[in-house]
This record gives C-alpha cells, sequence and structure tokens, in this order.
C-alpha cells in the first residue's frame, strides 16, 4: 500500500512562501497522480492542487491559483507544493493523497477519487 507522508509546514507571515514535501513508501512515479488538500479548524477539507503522473497535468484550486505550484520529482517519488504570497486564510493542515491512475492522465480535484491520504502538516499564516 502506497503511504504518503508530508512535510514541511510550520509557521509564515502573510506574504511570505513555504513548501511542502510528500514522499511515499512506496514507488508512484508510474502509477499514481498526487494531490494536495487542506483543511482549515470548521472547514470541509479542499482541494488545494493535483498533479498527473504521465502527462504532467496540473489542477489548482481558483483561491491558490497563481501562487501555488505543484511538481514532482520522479526519482525519488515526491511531490511538492510551492506556496507564494501565502495569506491568512491558507492557514490549515495539508493532505497529501495518490489516486491511481492507469491512463497517466488524470489530475483529479475530487477528494474521492484519491485512495491513500498522509497524516497531513500544519500550515500557519500570520497576519
Amino acid at each position: 500500500q502506497v503511504q504518503p507522508v508530508e512535510s514541511g509546514g510550520g509557521v509564515v507571515q502573510a506574504g511570505g512562501s513555504m513548501t511542502l514535501s510528500c514522499t511515499t513508501t512506496a514507488r508512484t512515479s508510474s502509477s499514481y497522480a498526487m494531490g494536495w488538500f487542506r483543511q482549515a479548524p470548521g472547514k470541509e477539507r479542499e482541494f488545494v492542487a493535483a498533479i498527473s503522473w504521465s502527462s504532467g497535468d496540473r489542477v489548482y484550486a481558483d483561491s491558490v491559483k497563481g501562487r501555488f505550484t505543484i511538481f514532482r520529482d520522479d526519482a525519488d517519488d515526491t511531490v511538492y507544493v510551492h506556496m507564494n504570497n501565502l495569506k491568512p486564510e491558507d492557514t490549515a493542515v495539508y493532505y497529501c493523497a495518490t489516486h491511481l491512475d492507469p491512463s497517466g492522465r488524470q489530475a483529479s480535484s475530487n477528494a474521492y477519487e484519491y485512495d491513500n491520504w498522509g497524516q497531513g502538516t500544519q500550515v500557519t499564516v500570520g497576519q
């Protein structure tokens, strides 16, 4: 079973940048699309960004488009999300998830299509 493990969270001031990493316990570069989701206190989990494993297609939530960039390093089965111009409303627990996709072309924003989830990493953006 593929188990994602997130890292890189912490506290940053508004306008700052941060990069989150997600490694997996099994090889994902040739089978799995990867996604980032987040959940703020009192809110439902929401989609942030996703990347396919073959075509390199990327999808972003409107709220992060132009500020966040998702990319993957298939040599070490790691996916990253680089976050610029962070805002207090970006404060949340960020989760990485994997989606088994034989086609290699899907980058889904639908959480129900993701099979395995990490434990999450906290990102706090101060005023």
